[in-house]
């Protein structure tokens, strides 16, 4: 009988560990899933949680802010462990980042910018970002010409982008801005950039030398717009920043304008945000032993037709 109390005991042991790795949970919002970065940051957390044993709470707020909030509010009533959440509105959403924080709730931000109720936010320098992809299309015009953009300020990261290539652009005034479309929608954006961009394109068809794009879905629509135009690679020279296997699959391809991207770790910064998780809420290590400040910031690397087979392995 004694041995086989022990076995019982073991036994128990083992649900009763099962039962307190699973305990934990931890929600994650992705603010657009259409926006392939959204996806790739929230589904990589997921999977990084799950690895751990976690349950997980994946949300996709369709690029609406009332949809953002209603799933914030679902998972502060749920009483989850901790919140992540990709492409955030720390602004608008305000409210649910106070509420998560007075109800004991842990938020890690990626890519969202900065909020007073989240442990800090995971992100590229976007200023570097931003004035490492203008200068390279700059530096492809030989610093002569005229461009259009493709602009997204409602983002915070794609907005800094905006900001520094308006830098950029003021120091070297040999090339000109001939016009600028601002995406608005997020719900419709590719039906947005389209019909923005083909009017900006067939505007100043004939007067561009080169086009910039805030992110690299915008770029994608961009590049088909200029194919069918009849436009060759290097002949209007298209940059842009995010990075991924279609953006490196276009940059090598002979037929796409698409000549350049800032490639951003997504995946990796979803990850990171789950190990943050892991130290802080779970080790009980202090914030501070991550970073000081409200970012935590990962590097990015310029991909062009010199490096790109290496990102297509």
């Amino acid at each position: 009988m004694c041995g086989l109390k022990k076995i019982l005991v073991a036994a128990a042991a083992l649900v009763a560990l099962g039962q307190s790795a699973s305990a934990f949970e931890v929600g994650i919002i992705g603010f657009q899933f259409t926006s392939e970065t959204h996806a790739r940051v929230a589904n990589a957390a997921a999977a990084a949680a799950e690895a751990k044993g976690w349950d997980v709470t994946l949300l996709n707020s369709e690029g609406s802010l009332p949809k953002h909030a209603e799933q914030f509010d679902a998972l502060i009533a749920k009483k989850v462990d901790a919140i992540i959440v990709a492409m955030g509105k720390p602004v608008e959403a305000d409210a649910q980042f106070q509420a998560a924080r007075e109800a004991g709730i842990p938020v890690i931000t990626v890519q969202s910018g900065a909020s007073p109720y989240a442990l800090f936010d995971i992100q590229t320098n976007e200023y570097k970002v931003g004035a490492e992809a203008a200068l390279y299309l700059l530096g492809q015009l030989g610093y002569q010409g005229d461009i259009v953009t493709a602009r997204f300020d409602l983002n915070v990261a794609s907005r800094i982008r905006g900001k520094l290539l308006d830098v950029v652009l003021s120091e070297n005034q040999g090339v000109k801005e001939l016009g600028a479309f601002s995406m608005a929608r997020t719900q419709s954006w590719r039906d947005d950039v389209r019909a923005g961009m083909q009017a900006l394109l067939l505007q100043n068809q004939g007067n561009i030398d080169g086009v910039w794009a805030s992110f690299d879905g915008q770029a994608y629509i961009i590049d088909d717009l200029l194919q069918a135009q009849g436009v060759k690679k290097g002949e209007i020279p298209l940059v842009s920043v995010d990075g991924g296997k279609e953006t490196f699959a276009r940059i090598a391809d002979p037929n796409s304008t698409l000549v350049a991207t800032v490639a951003i770790p997504f995946e990796a910064m979803g990850e990171r945000a789950v190990e943050a998780i892991q130290e802080i809420v779970v080790d009980k290590k202090p914030k501070e032993s991550i970073t000081s400040g409200p970012y935590l910031f990962t590097d990015a690397v310029l991909v062009d037709g010199s490096n790109v087979s290496e990102f297509l392995k």
